[in-house]
């Protein structure tokens, strides 16, 4: 029997990571991962536990001292920063995690373990001034801020190593994927955590900005999936990983509160004070090559996605 190759994670301790280490877990990986958290040693997944290595800088000498003594065959690169509070809050410390630090693994990589797998978890905000929609792999990049600039020359740099190296690198454009461990400022999960608190009689309301605004919505359990399956494929490409479905903020509201019974116009209000700019056209992403390629698809609906984080909710509060 063939071992399944051996995965290294940077920023495991996250929603994605965690999604990603199960998913290779089952499937017969062994696993190790990154944080820059001190104290941090192990990642409990669903029974298992997956060793943490802290790393003190992600500087290409000890990123090249890491690879030589894992040498791991397979590298998700997840590890950013990732709210969207961040998007412009700090632009050189956004240059340095999601851009330059991707600089280092790649040539750590070439340097030290070439035959290594590498993937980058890139971002849809590298699409935030696109002036089409649906976007692919062959949108123009147009990010509007720190974070995307950032995300948009990682990706770069991935094509340059695998086109002037020959390394196996490739992005993964992931657009807003939710779970249960996404955090609770990010959107959707904003919504259904205060569904689930309004209907326990634990908060009256919920403040947001534009409820027009549209995005396109998946679950990370799938989009973890999908990377697996990109650096599991005969040749290194980059994919757009997206559902396709367009949905309204209003929509998110909509089902979250029908799922505990309650209608959200009598709970949800509007703020100018959380409203973002409106973008030229729908950031929907078109995933038509995974799909073709890798076999990927989207296991859940918005609706059952949505209803899953509900659900999630309302049994953490009991």
């Amino acid at each position: 029997m063939v071992a399944s190759p051996r995965a290294l994670i940077t920023g495991i301790t996250g929603q994605d990571g965690w999604y990603l280490a199960k998913h290779l877990l089952e499937l017969g990986h062994e696993v190790v991962g990154t944080s820059h958290r001190e104290g941090v040693n192990a990642l409990e997944v669903e029974g298992s536990s997956v060793r943490v290595v802290t790393l003190a800088d992600t500087l290409q000498p000890t990123l090249r001292a890491l690879l030589a003594v894992e040498r791991p065959e397979l590298v998700f690169n997840l590890a950013a920063r990732a709210s969207s509070a961040q998007l412009f809050d700090d632009p050189l410390a956004t240059a340095e995690v999601n851009g330059l630090q991707v600089a280092s693994w790649l040539e750590a990589i070439r340097l030290e373990s070439p035959q290594t797998r590498f993937c980058q978890a890139s971002s849809s905000e590298i699409f935030a001034g696109a002036a089409v929609s649906p976007q692919d792999e062959t949108t123009r990049p147009v990010p509007c801020s720190a974070y995307g600039a950032a995300k948009a020359y990682a990706d770069h740099l991935v094509n340059a190593y695998r086109r002037t190296h020959g390394l196996f690198a490739c992005s993964a454009v992931l657009y807003p994927h939710e779970s249960p461990r996404r955090p609770v400022h990010f959107l959707m999960r904003k919504v259904t955590h205060s569904a689930a608190r309004i209907a326990a009689g634990l908060d009256r309301g919920l403040a947001l900005g534009d409820l027009d605004a549209t995005r396109d919505w998946g679950y990370a359990a799938d989009y973890m999936e999908a990377l697996r399956l990109m650096l599991a494929a005969k040749d290194p490409e980059d994919f757009v990983i997206a559902s396709g479905g367009a949905h309204t903020v209003r929509d998110v509201c909509q089902v979250a509160f029908a799922r505990v019974g309650l209608d959200f116009r009598e709970h949800v209000t509007t703020d100018p004070r959380f409203q973002r700019p409106k973008e030229a056209v729908p950031r929907i992403g078109d995933a038509k090559r995974a799909r073709e390629t890798l076999g990927w698809a989207p296991s859940l609906s918005f609706e059952q996605l949505v209803d899953l984080l509900v659900d999630a909710d309302c049994a953490a509060l009991r």
